[in-house]
């Protein structure tokens, strides 16, 4: 099945009134809706026209008039617009197309899960749920939420729309079935660094490396010590801060969790995971990394790369004005036939019991148009390009248009591999942070840190892997039987 383009050429006269941001605040009464005509107007004062929607084999008499379109969002944020902020596009598509309507149950982030059991018990109604790593296996153990297969024909998902996400969707599948199904790769893991740091320092441009396939863990363990070693006597020199412990290791291609023909298997012992580690430590030994948070790319340039999601890039540049900033992904494994990226994803979770799951399939599909059609991409783009400003005029955020399509092309599954390590997902002995010690954090966080932060307790591959091992044996142990 293919989309409608009478459809779309539609949807893109919506475009210029919507945004792509999520909001907290209550929606609209479905009472203020206008009576309908011939040619039903928005509130964004849209023209529609209703020969394309018969087309698609809807047909819009007022908005918000499907009640079997009405889904119930429990989360710690609203999906309706607050203020004079205008609905995000899927939202737009999701009630003028569909008579769709979300109506919010807020939770805090602390009781979000507690409260979503409860209302389950209750039988109340809740039909949509936030996607975390906890989701699969954990949530469906726990039995929070169910398959969306059964709507994938009406969520197109053998169409075009879908195509590249195919392999991905498919990473999540579990039991045979597709709890998770993202329509869109985010926060990725990247690192930052200053291109005039780089001209004045010698060394090659990162970029230019990736776009070559030459920017591996060779290069960029190179370029770091180099750059501590010509540090300037009284200088102390790093070679990298922030969070990428995980990107390291997802770089290599390989999970910590495998999950083949319906069962977990515990992969701690691969080789590429030791290399990975063994890189994390010589990192470490050779006083390169720089531990302390700083939350952008450090402005008194005493460090090369700072790594951290894309969320930290505007500030980036705020903080280092004139630097030429540009972003690159984890550098690769030599041995890895590709780059793999390590993320997050956007994707909505159909809750246990619902009566809604068309409606919320119908907005999941709402969130692919708008994250993947080119009208609602430049828009999307055109806002990111914005400068954020204090009242005072003082520069707080801006990412340059190289930057954003670069972060862009990271972000899509034909350019990179995005990782999934179903590790995460498997309750608080595997993915707790604990209070940041290597006797109560979980597995997947220890893996990522302890060699990394020279722990003295733990100070070896071997004896770190020795730790966990019985652990990740025991969790898997649950979801096999």
């Amino acid at each position: 099945m293919t989309i409608n383009r009478r459809f779309l050429a539609a949807v893109i006269a919506l475009s210029s009134a919507m945004t792509v941001t999520f909001s907290c605040s209550s929606k609209k009464s479905s009472s203020e809706a206008p009576a309908p005509t011939d040619e039903w107007k928005g509130e964004d004062d849209i023209a529609l026209d209703n020969n394309v929607m018969n087309d698609m084999g809807l047909t819009k008499t007022s908005k918000g008039a499907n009640p079997d379109m009405s889904i119930t969002w429990l989360a710690d944020y609203d999906l309706n617009p607050s203020g004079n902020n205008d609905r995000s596009v899927a939202l737009a598509l999701f009630e003028d197309y569909y008579g769709g309507q979300i109506n919010y149950v807020y939770t805090s982030v602390e009781d979000k899960f507690t409260t979503l059991a409860a209302m389950i018990n209750a039988g109340d109604q809740v039909d949509m749920f936030p996607y975390e790593w906890s989701a699969v296996p954990s949530g469906v153990l726990r039995d929070q939420y169910q398959p969306l297969d059964p709507y994938f024909e009406s969520m197109e998902m053998d169409s075009d729309l879908w195509a590249d996400m195919s392999d991905v969707i498919d990473m999540f599948s579990y039991n045979g079935q597709h709890y998770v199904v993202p329509y869109s790769i985010s926060d990725p893991l990247i690192i930052t660094y200053s291109r005039k740091m780089m001209q004045e320092e010698g060394l090659d441009d990162p970029y230019e490396l990736y776009k070559s396939g030459k920017w591996d863990w060779d290069s960029f363990m190179s370029m770091m010590e180099k750059f501590k070693t010509n540090a300037p006597e009284g200088q102390n020199r790093y070679g990298i801060n922030g969070w990428f412990g995980q990107a390291i290791i997802q770089s290599t291609g390989r999970t910590v969790v495998n999950y083949d023909n319906g069962r977990f298997t515990n992969n701690i012992n691969d080789p590429e995971i030791e290399k990975a580690e063994n890189l994390m430590q010589e990192i470490a030994q050779k006083q390169l990394y720089r531990g302390d948070w700083v939350g952008h790319f450090p402005e008194d340039h005493s460090t090369l790369f700072f790594a951290m999601g894309d969320w930290a890039l505007g500030s980036s540049n705020a903080y280092n004005e004139g630097m030429d900033l540009m972003t690159v992904p984890f550098p690769k494994d030599p041995s890895a036939d590709k780059y793999y990226l390590s993320c997050n994803y956007g994707a909505r979770m159909l809750v246990k019991n619902s009566d809604h799951g068309q409606a919320v399939a119908n907005y999941i599909k709402c969130e692919r148009l708008a994250a993947t059609e080119p009208v609602f991409r430049d828009a999307a783009k055109e806002k990111a390009l914005i400068e954020d400003r204090a009242a005072s005029g003082v520069l707080r955020s801006v990412v340059t248009e190289e930057q954003y399509d670069a972060v862009q092309s990271y972000m899509d599954p034909t350019v990179t591999s995005p990782m999934f390590d179903f590790g995460y997902g498997m309750g608080d002995a595997m993915n707790s942070a604990g209070n940041f010690t290597v006797d109560t954090r979980g597995v997947m966080d220890n893996i990522t840190k302890t060699l990394l932060e020279g722990s003295t307790e733990v100070d070896s591959w071997a004896k770190l892997r020795d730790s966990l091992t019985g652990i990740i044996d025991k969790e898997i142990a649950q979801y096999n039987s």
